[in-house]
């Protein structure tokens, strides 16, 4: 991984603003000897899973709810008022400590995109538009099966990455024409 993030660099990447990504250690110490200083953003729908997959399964709708509450926050502040109301609700249940230890563990890294305007914090908690785009990316390529040559791969990508580059540009835009509305 740091060979790729070298590589980045290389090619003209300075310093990121954040960097988002799943709870890897080699990615993770990868990150930080390429870009040290550069926050570093827990992809929020993974961390809820790690949690949520040691919750008990019965009687917990109204404890998942509050846990989600606290990522569906856009300031540092009310996510730590939202993460204090989860702990207060499942301080006297047991059977909620593995979940607490986690939450406890990776809370700051996955906040982190609250520093950033309220805006951006939705492409930035998690990974999963970038998973989507790489399994487009792949379907295409499935279709396709053989390229003719390189160029051809190239081409195909980068049609499907200025798609995407275009519509995330627009959403980009009526988010930032809301905000600016309610403002």
């Amino acid at each position: 991984m740091g060979h790729f993030l070298r590589d980045l660099k290389n090619r003209g990447l300075t310093q990121p603003e954040l960097i988002t990504s799943d709870s890897h250690q080699g990615l993770k110490q990868a990150i930080q000897e390429e870009f040290p200083g550069t926050p570093w953003q827990r992809c929020t729908v993974h961390f809820l899973r790690n949690i949520t997959n040691v919750m008990p399964k019965k009687g917990s709708t109204a404890a998942r709810q509050l846990l989600r509450e606290i990522f569906h926050t856009t300031t540092p502040q009310h996510a730590r008022e939202a993460k204090e109301k989860f702990l207060d609700f499942v301080s006297e249940d047991p059977r909620f400590n593995h979940a607490v230890e986690i939450l406890e563990s990776g809370f700051d890294d996955a906040i982190q995109c609250l520093m950033c305007p309220a805006a951006r914090q939705k492409f930035l908690k998690s990974t999963n538009a970038l998973e989507r785009l790489n399994s487009e990316l792949r379907r295409r390529e499935r279709v396709v099966r053989v390229f003719p040559n390189v160029e051809s791969a190239f081409r195909l990508i980068g049609a499907l990455l200025l798609d995407a580059n275009e519509a995330y540009k627009e959403t980009n835009r009526k988010v930032s024409a809301f905000v600016e509305a309610k403002e």
